[in-house]
């Protein structure tokens, strides 16, 4: 197995850290669960820079690697759904997207054929993980301020409408992606 497949079985384990962590009260595990939640987001980063550049891409990376960012970006979006930051139809259609286009990674799997993910489907995930580092940027922020400072209830009313701005974004271009993706392999579709 090589580093870039090592790196995507670690950003698993680190989700499983993360969760942990930012289901734990207090400011200090919360931070903890952003440092992790990064760490966890530069390993995305790096396995795919490693894979291409030492040409170590492999069937295992190509399958895994979408995966364990589904992983760990559901955990995320599931999380935020728990703690009333994220609207439950919103987390259902990102879970949605990504159940039937793993499927159909897998239905072509089975066929003899691995389907690695589309350039929409890569900005999809970025995007995605931009606004879950936002919003853990505001559960660090108020976590600190209601331990060490004061906490204002408007600027939880302000960030909540913030949020939901963004997620409608996410939203729509997850269901484009998935969309894109779709048609990009109706070929192994409509064999099936």
């Amino acid at each position: 197995m090589n580093i870039a497949n090592k790196l995507t079985i670690l950003r698993i384990i680190l989700t499983f850290v993360f969760m942990i962590f930012l289901s734990v009260p207090g400011p200090g595990w919360k931070i903890a669960s952003l440092l992790i939640f990064t760490s966890a987001a530069i390993s995305d980063f790096l396995d795919g820079m490693l894979a291409s550049k030492r040409n170590m891409i492999t069937d295992f990376g190509k399958l895994m690697d979408p995966i364990a960012d589904k992983i760990l970006v559901l955990s995320a979006f599931a999380a935020f759904v728990q703690m009333g930051l994220v609207r439950d139809w919103m987390f259902m259609i990102i879970i949605s997207r990504e159940i039937l286009i793993t499927s159909l990674r897998l239905f072509a799997l089975n066929k003899g054929k691995v389907l690695s993910a589309g350039k929409m489907g890569k900005g999809k995930t970025v995007s995605q993980m931009v606004i879950i580092f936002v919003i853990l940027g505001f559960i660090v922020f108020k976590e600190v301020m209601l331990s060490y400072y004061t906490w204002n209830p408007n600027w939880e009313y302000g960030f909540h409408q913030g949020i939901d701005i963004f997620m409608w974004f996410i939203v729509a271009l997850t269901l484009y992606s998935g969309f894109s993706y779709l048609w990009s392999n109706r070929k192994i579709i409509t064999n099936i």
